[in-house]
């Protein structure tokens, strides 16, 4: 039965309606999806998203900058980032072979999106129904890697993806290839807080990426893939068979032979043991980078900047052995009962994480300055970097104890006082000024009374009663101006105490304070920079010695040779010329109320040497714990290695404004022939001020006095 026309034709209009309607249905959909597409690529980098990759030509990369020694020897790298930049030509060229065939096979033959990967990674996501693969090119992962606050790698928006296409297309249209492809090798992320192939072929293979071989620069192009989970210290079978998997890739591209191939993939791991020794100086160097950060701020971080210091490591390993040799003697008790427990065994029980407040451990500081410069050549700033961060030598604030007399001293000289001026050394009761306050009577640290004795024997044998007497009768106000003058900046209080070192002080600025001492009246203020440099070698910024006059030459020498005999016969003489320390040198001891604080700075004509021990939180070290039995000895150790490589000192010249006199100690008169030996001693005066009468108690005979007062009864 043959088919009504009208029929055939309605059915064929049908189809062809039904058609129609699915060409425009499906170009609606290819229009919206394309106008999506447009407004995500616009809006993408609307309000300035996308950063300015014009920048590329005047900042390359964040490189870590780098802190040197005085010898030139690294010191540390500082830096979010630890990159160090290496121009592509110096690259080996297998190492840029070995990252391309990996990462991206049609770099120079693409405008920063490969569409065929494109369309390869799409087709295999769709067939596994997961993402299996990626398409970012080696333009598009330098775009994540240098920008990743607007790039973030870790955002899977469909707008942070066309975001970082277009800055690809930017990068592409303004930079050669082979700009792009230096910067990625020196940008890529391998591992930690390694970036770029150079410091990562010095950290796992101990060689710069110019003499890398074949089975290493296939090892470090299996990183970009998965930092953490190739790395070949943890994960060796599993980084060794991906760098197997990239030489077969170097092999397909002919850029290997099958023969040099096979013998590469059996090619043993061979890594550089990780760095596991102690770094030198750990203290010094952060102090260093918070004064760098201070004047360069971010540029430290990212700049790749050269920092040469002044600091010696032969002196500063010195230091720190001898510091640690000495903390570590109290706590086994060569002095005396200890009562607490060592380091050893607080890291025992916690570990050695890092102790966030005080360490409940016995801590130390040592400062090695530079007399004449000011160059701090040894900073010890506590015990160990890793379980307390904070630096005592720079931060802390401490009693400085007796340490602190020499100030009270020299206000004392300034004002006129000959070093033979009588001062009693006998109990003293200071009136409390504050309503409910005891009164104060300072003790000795012997607990004993040597009546009238001179300047110069009460700051040698450190006598607190006479220091006491002196700086109440001179004022309060004299010696704080005097403390000043030396450079001390925290509060001192206008307290009878602070004769005798209760007000604290930094570290750093008693030790710089004594330099006034050892260079002649002159202090000279701590440094720790030489010069910086930028990446290139130019120099941003060179310190110099700063001066300032504290005293003129005359009252400077009167004080060192006072501060001389505290080695030569006082508090340190035990710790220091008893030890076998024959060299001219001064020093003062110090020790704050109940043994808390032990100190002892000391000096030569050439370097100030500041030693402190005690605890963070201040207590009791130990029973009879003072500057001269703990914190002497380690000066003295220090110094005597020193001078095993370096030329002896040299002695202070007699200024000629000082006069000598032979005196009688007892009296502060000049010196009889009748005057008995043991008072006769040799004082010092600055000129027209020594004694002019002679001793009035020793002006003849004990005999003939004797047989006069007899005949007279």
């Amino acid at each position: 039965m043959k088919s009504r026309p009208w029929i055939s034709e309605w059915l064929w209009q049908g189809e062809r309606r039904r058609g129609m309607k699915a060409i425009i249905v499906a170009s609606a959909v290819i229009a919206g999806i394309y106008a999506l597409l447009l407004g995500a690529w616009f809006r993408a980098c609307d309000h300035q998203a996308c950063p300015d990759t014009l920048s590329l030509g005047v900042l390359p990369l964040r490189q870590t900058s780098r802190i040197y020694a005085s010898d030139g020897s690294l010191l540390t790298e500082v830096g979010s980032e630890r990159r160090t930049f290496l121009p592509l030509g110096e690259m080996s060229p297998i190492l840029k072979d070995a990252f391309l065939v990996t990462e991206d096979r049609r770099f120079f033959r693409h405008d920063g999106v490969d569409y065929l990967r494109v369309f390869g990674a799409v087709a295999a996501n769709v067939a596994s129904w997961r993402l299996r693969e990626g398409f970012s090119t080696v333009t598009m992962q330098l775009a994540r890697n240098l920008w990743p606050e607007t790039i973030n790698g870790r955002d899977r928006t469909f707008t942070r993806k066309v975001r970082e296409i277009q800055v690809a297309y930017r990068i592409e249209k303004n930079y050669t290839k082979e700009r792009i492809l230096e910067l990625y090798l020196n940008q890529i992320p391998l591992g930690g807080e390694v970036y770029g192939v150079e410091p990562a072929a010095q950290a796992y293979f101990g060689k710069s990426a110019r003499n890398l071989n074949v089975a290493e620069a296939a090892l470090l192009a299996a990183l970009p893939k998965g930092p953490t989970s190739y790395n070949p210290r943890h994960f060796p079978e599993r980084a060794i068979a991906r760098r197997n998997l990239i030489i077969g890739l170097l092999r397909d591209e002919g850029k290997l032979s099958p023969a040099e191939a096979t013998s590469w993939q059996s090619s043993p791991l061979q890594l550089v043991p990780a760095r596991t020794v102690k770094p030198l100086a750990p203290y010094f160097s952060e102090y260093v980078r918070q004064v760098v950060e201070a004047r360069f701020g971010d540029q430290l971080k990212i700049g790749g900047l050269r920092v040469f210091t002044t600091l010696d490591p032969a002196v500063q390993r010195s230091a720190e052995q001898a510091l640690e040799n000495q903390l570590s003697a109290i706590e086994r008790g060569r002095f005396g009962s200890y009562p607490r427990a060592s380091y050893q065994a607080y890291l025992k029980a916690r570990g050695a994480e890092e102790n966030p407040g005080a360490a409940p451990y016995l801590q130390g500081m040592v400062i090695v300055q530079e007399a004449a410069t000011g160059r701090i050549r040894a900073m010890v700033g506590g015990r160990d970097f890793e379980t307390s961060k904070f630096n005592r030598a720079t931060q802390a604030r401490r009693q400085a104890g007796s340490a602190f007399k020499p100030f009270v001293f020299s206000a004392a000289v300034r004002m006129g006082d000959p070093l033979s001026r009588l001062i009693d050394d006998e109990p003293i009761t200071v009136q409390s000024t504050t309503v409910g306050e005891p009164d104060w009577s300072p003790n000795n640290a012997d607990y004993q009374f040597q009546g009238a004795i001179t300047l110069r024997e009460a700051l040698y044998r450190s006598r607190n009663a006479a220091t006491v007497r002196l700086g109440m009768d001179i004022g309060l106000n004299a010696v704080i101006a005097e403390a000043k003058r030396f450079g001390l900046t925290t509060p001192i209080r206008p307290y009878p105490s602070t004769l005798l070192g209760t007000s604290e002080v930094i570290p750093l600025e008693l030790v710089s304070a004594y330099s006034a001492f050892a260079n002649g009246g002159d202090r000279t203020t701590p440094r720790v920079i030489e010069r910086v440099e930028d990446s290139q070698g130019n120099v941003l910024w060179e310190t110099q010695t700063a001066w300032t006059s504290v005293m003129d030459p005359d009252q400077a020498w009167l004080l060192t040779n006072a501060l001389r005999d505290v080695v030569r016969r006082g508090t340190a003489y035990s710790a220091v010329t008893g030890a076998g320390f024959r060299y001219p040198a001064g020093g003062k001891t110090g020790t704050s109320d109940d043994y808390a604080d032990n100190w002892f700075i000391g000096f030569t004509s050439e370097l100030v040497t500041g030693v402190w021990i005690g605890m963070d939180r201040r207590e009791r070290i130990m029973q009879g714990a003072q500057g001269g039995k703990l914190a002497a000895p380690v000066w003295t150790t220090i110094m005597q290695e020193v001078y095993r490589h370096r030329a002896p000192p040299n002695d202070w010249l007699e200024p000629p404004g000082i006069v000598g006199a032979t005196i009688d100690r007892s009296t502060g008169f000049l010196a009889t022939a009748y005057c008995p030996e043991e008072v006769r001693t040799v004082e010092y005066y600055l000129s027209g001020t020594s004694p002019q009468q002679y001793c009035p108690i020793h002006s003849q005979p004990e005999s003939v006095i004797h047989e006069a007062v007899s005949g007279e009864r």
